[in-house]
């Protein structure tokens, strides 16, 4: 089993894609056998994106809970039948789809209070989910998390974050299912963090212990709504996009150096860079993988020869063309 835990390609002078050999529907269909959640074949990708974009799944397994993930990857691993974690934002995926398993974990959704202000959610939570709880039980620490639209294991994964604060403040431990079907659990002393990544031990993450902190109902609120708005008025949130298509390069912001090429507004087909925030490429309605990555390798190489700045790409362009 590979690329379970997904990786994060970089941009130097070309865009990186992961690929995914095609397998029997002998073994598709014997690696999903007894799974008691969700299992689709053929399914189209792109109603599982923030982008609205994406080709078919061999299978599209949504995993009943842990324990069928479990299983899941034991026969996945058995029978050398690849399993891909759709994340679903930060992420596009090319027409021809993903072959082998992808794994949607949106029926892991449950969220625990534990005791010393500890909050435990599975993967498949949702940020603007888990914030809410917190607030409800006045608890601070997410804040930095208002509008970002990623699940919980995507953001462990990821270490998403904004200018108020990254997942790595919040974290405690975090729970994975390993390349063999066991559960394991990991302390963030066993992590290494560094802009948008987490070094992680390989498998799946089902869920995260956060440590916040008492906090009075009315502040946290404040932060959050205010913050909301900042975000509303600076990014294109109305139209699907994947987020920031670039990681901000030391000192600097790759949205600016977009705008300061020229860039802001330029399209190729229905993909557009945002008139609204330059690092973000949106979808107008009928926009193909082929069109974001046209567009990206045109900012990208417009950027360096005007600037000398190579961008390196935060989105993870996956599938088959």
């Amino acid at each position: 089993m590979r690329d379970v835990v997904p990786h994060r390609p970089g941009m130097k002078s070309k865009v990186s894609v992961h690929l995914l050999k095609a397998h029997s529907p002998s073994d598709l269909r014997a690696a999903v056998r007894g799974i008691r959640g969700e299992v689709r074949f053929s399914e189209a990708l792109r109603d599982f994106t923030s982008f609205h974009i994406g080709g078919p799944a061999d299978v599209l397994v949504l995993p009943a809970d842990v324990e069928d993930l479990c299983l899941l990857v034991r026969q996945a691993r058995l029978l050398k039948v690849p399993l891909f974690v759709l994340g679903g934002t930060n992420l596009l995926v090319r027409e021809g789809g993903i072959r082998g398993i992808v794994v949607n974990l949106s029926k892991l959704n449950g969220i625990t209070d534990e005791p010393g202000h500890v909050v435990y959610a599975e993967g498949g939570v949702g940020m603007p989910t888990l914030m809410k709880h917190a607030i409800s039980r006045s608890l601070s620490g997410l804040e930095w998390a208002a509008g970002i639209p990623g699940t919980v294991a995507g953001c462990v994964v990821m270490n998403a974050g904004t200018r108020l604060g990254e997942m790595k403040d919040a974290l405690k431990e975090v729970r994975l299912v390993d390349q063999k079907g066991r559960i394991i659990d990991c302390p963030l002393s066993a992590i290494r963090f560094s802009y948008r990544r987490a070094l992680l031990p390989r498998g799946i993450v089902v869920g995260a212990w956060l440590q916040l902190k008492p906090g009075a109902r009315e502040k946290i609120e404040a932060v959050v709504k205010e913050y909301l708005r900042h975000r509303k008025e600076t990014q294109p949130l109305a139209l699907p996009s994947a987020g920031c298509v670039f990681k901000n390069p030391p000192g600097d912001a790759a949205g600016r150096l977009i705008e300061a090429v020229g860039l802001k507004g330029a399209r190729i087909g229905d993909a557009q860079v945002s008139e609204k925030h330059a690092n973000f490429i949106v979808n107008l309605g009928r926009a193909n993988a082929d069109d974001v990555i046209a567009l990206i390798k045109q900012v990208g190489r417009t950027v360096e020869e005007q600037t000398g700045v190579t961008l390196e790409l935060e989105l993870k362009i996956v599938g088959q063309p």
